[in-house]
């Protein structure tokens, strides 16, 4: 197929760039979606298309698109080779830099930059926000130019990794490092707007960041250091119960294996407002195990659990079940045979577990370390509401944005110290994991049946495990009564009429009338959280395979901005997108798409360290064998590859979702009165004390997301290895004396 149509994929883009310039408006107008603009594409006027806004409009920098598609049309005319790729690649980098160049400094009042006034004159028309044409064309520019780069020489030739690399590139440099970066260099200006060094040493160099008072003797540590202490212990102990959950879910007895999957799921299906309350219930001064203490023993109730204790479970509890679904998958790709190999070996089953199961489980380890840690640095939510006196950065960096005081500045600076942290441990993360293999499924067959857990590590499973699932059933208790009761604490009279108020159906004089308060929040996250969660996915899988499958220069500098979106506090990266994205030449402020960004760029990562964990542990030969036999990068990607990444496509996609469905600091900013969201509602009834409601809406959010994450894994399917089961006792490979 390749051989017979080489330039097939290069005319496909120009007839894309040219369909975007004639047939769609080039602008986005304001309260009008593309389809609606259609009509009005052939006549002058807002929604016409490019060759018309830059022929009659006078828009002339448009037409720097076009002489890039004439460029790139001449080298589809030639035979694939270095010729053909010089004319690729300067077809679509004239057109799309040109493009981007006009973009970023033209605006909607005429030049963006002060100083272009002087140098060129005022302009005498303006620009608005890109639309459908101007995003077709430019997206057809920008594969037409990696094309070019393949031709050169550049990542083996091949069109399918180049595109790849090139679009995935540009995508987190506009939705990541662009927006990220201008919140960040808020840093480095002072109160009079000038740029300055000394400005933002004096704001990062205090002792509020850096105070070693609990070292000295004194009660309180800088909050750098309380937010890496912290985060050093929840991604060990995330990632060591999310190992323990994976060893019992996939080595364990199978009975437990169904309630288990959507039991250790729980926190992350759940409005962290939940998790919080439930917590407090029974930790709080006045809650269940502080009265239980009182009586018992006569100790005084104390808020003990408010501070680092109380940050810590509820970050254990919130972030535990993504390590585990990280290492449920590196579990199942352990290879049987290479352990029944050390068994035949004579060695016993702990001998083996220590020095091929562990070893194995490397890769995913690290990744869930890494992601416990990032995650724990960036949460805002749990230290707020059970923090007390314990102060970390990403609180301060809420309160340095929403409290009175507005100071950027700060926040951009404390945002650089998480930055700094997560640099340091992602740099460990790759020095720490090397070039090492850990390839465990390859293309040979393995029936093998997985070894049973020694004896001491399966009552240590068992010994933490199910205490912890408890806890989570516990928890989950407390919460869900809330939304029964008629108020909580004074008057716990059982009622029906909180779920009422939020999901009341009624018949009216055209039909069914949805008259519920929380209807229209609900289905507006439903839609954007479905929209984001399969892109998210896809993109987190095909940037980990690129990163685990090809190598190309700048490959450490994109795997890092990959992950720079989990470096950043939600609250950060929403009012970044407001800074960014509130102009032309994407002007998205206001609109659903800025929170599906939103969604897909925040949730990334987990997506990207799944897949790479994954794919440390597929062997590289099943991709060259279907190379060999003539498939296509794609093909091979689609086909051989993805089935086996089920479980991290699973892991993908639930976080994704779920996460899209719950998450609070990264969308309050961007959240508005046609766009509400299921967790600003409950923020508003929260804080109106509606808690009745609120909790009626969480329970009813939980169910939801249980059926779509059950929905997802019936969809994708369990990973098959042709791997026999240990359905009896004779089939289990004896352990030597």
């Amino acid at each position: 197929m390749r051989a017979r149509r080489p330039n097939a994929a290069a005319w496909l883009c120009i007839a894309a760039g040219l369909l975007g310039y004639l047939l769609l408006p080039w602008y986005a107008i304001q309260d009008t979606s593309w389809w609606q603009a259609l009509p009005g594409i052939f006549s002058e006027g807002e929604a016409a298309n490019g060759l018309l806004q830059a022929s009659r409009q006078g828009r002339p920098w448009l037409y720097a698109g076009l002489a890039g598609l004439g460029l790139a049309a001449v080298g589809a005319l030639l035979r694939p080779g270095r010729a053909q790729g010089r004319w690729l690649l300067a077809g679509g980098a004239l057109g799309a830099l040109g493009l981007a160049a006009a973009g970023f400094t033209i605006g909607a009042r005429g030049w963006s930059i002060a100083a272009f006034n002087t140098l060129f004159g005022e302009l005498s028309v303006n620009q608005f926000g890109i639309g459908a044409g101007g995003f077709v064309a430019v997206a057809a520019l920008i594969l037409l130019a990696a094309f070019g780069l393949a031709r050169l020489g550049f990542f083996r030739g091949d069109l399918f990794v180049s595109g790849a690399v090139v679009g995935c590139a540009v995508l987190l440099l506009l939705f990541i490092a662009w927006p990220v970066g201008k919140a960040l260099a808020g840093a480095f200006f002072d109160e009079d707007g000038g740029w300055s060094l000394a400005a933002f040493a004096e704001r990062i160099f205090t002792a509020r960041i850096w105070g070693l008072g609990c070292v000295a003797g004194g009660t309180s540590c800088g909050v750098a250091w309380n937010t890496l202490l912290l985060a050093l212990l929840t991604a060990a102990g995330t990632t060591f119960l999310g190992t323990l959950m994976a060893l019992m879910a996939e080595r364990g007895s199978r009975r437990w294996q169904g309630p288990l999957k959507v039991i250790a799921l729980l926190p992350i299906i759940t409005p962290p407002f939940v998790v919080g309350l439930g917590l407090i219930l029974l930790f709080g001064r006045a809650g269940v195990v502080n009265q239980l203490l009182e009586a018992w023993f006569g100790i005084q109730p104390t808020r003990w659990f408010y501070g680092l204790p109380g940050i810590l479970t509820a970050q254990l509890f919130a972030f535990t079940p993504i390590a585990f679904m990280i290492m449920r998958g590196v579990v199942q790709g352990i290879a049987p045979s290479l352990e029944e190999a050390a068994l035949m070996l004579r060695a016993d089953r702990w001998r083996t577990f220590r020095t091929v199961t562990l070893p194995l489980m490397k890769p995913g380890l690290a990744n869930a370390f890494l992601v416990g840690f990032i995650e724990s640095i960036a949460d805002f939510g749990n230290p707020v509401v059970v923090g007390g006196q314990y102060s970390v950065l990403s609180t301060d960096i809420f309160f340095a944005i929403v409290g009175a005081q507005y100071d950027q500045g700060r926040a951009a600076s404390l945002a650089w110290v998480l930055t700094l942290f997560a640099l340091t441990v992602f740099a460990l993360q790759r020095g720490l994991l090397g070039k090492q293999n850990y390839t465990t499924v390859s293309g040979k067959g393995d029936a093998g049946i997985p070894m049973p857990l020694p004896a001491g590590v399966r009552s240590m499973v068992y010994a933490i495990a199910f205490p912890w699932i408890l806890f989570t059933v516990v928890v989950y208790l407390f919460a869900f009564t809330g939304g029964f009761v008629q108020t909580w604490g004074r008057d716990y009279t059982l009622t029906l009429n909180h779920f009422r108020t939020a999901f009341s159906l009624e018949w009216g004089q055209f039909g069914l009338v949805w008259a519920g308060t929380a209807w229209n929040s609900l289905w507006t996250t439903l839609k954007l959280a479905g929209i984001s969660a399969p892109i998210t996915a896809a993109l987190g899988l095909l940037i980990a395979w690129l990163l685990a499958r090809n190598e190309f220069k700048g490959q450490g500098v994109f795997e890092f901005a990959a992950l720079l979106a989990f470096a950043i506090p939600g609250t950060v990266l929403g009012v970044s997108y407001i800074l960014a994205f509130n102009v032309p030449p994407l002007e998205l402020t206001g609109t659903g798409l800025i929170i599906v960004l939103c969604f897909m760029f925040r949730n990334l990562p987990v997506g990207v360290r799944a897949g790479t964990a994954a794919f440390k542990q597929i062997d590289r030969s099943l991709d060259e064998a279907s190379l060999m036999l003539r498939a296509s990068t794609a093909q091979t990607l689609f086909k051989v590859v993805l089935p086996l990444l089920k479980p991290a496509l699973v892991a993908a996609l639930v976080y994704s979702f779920v996460r899209a469905m719950t998450t609070v600091s990264a969308v309050i900013f961007l959240v508005t009165a046609e766009n509400e969201l299921a967790t600003t509602y409950i923020i508003g009834r929260v804080g109106n004390g509606d808690y009745g409601v609120a909790l009626a809406y969480c329970t009813v959010l939980i169910v939801l997301m249980s059926l779509a994450t059950a929905l997802i894994q019936v969809l994708v399917g369990e990973r098959r290895l042709g791997r026999r089961k240990a359905g009896t006792a004779a089939a289990t490979v004896a352990t030597p004396a």
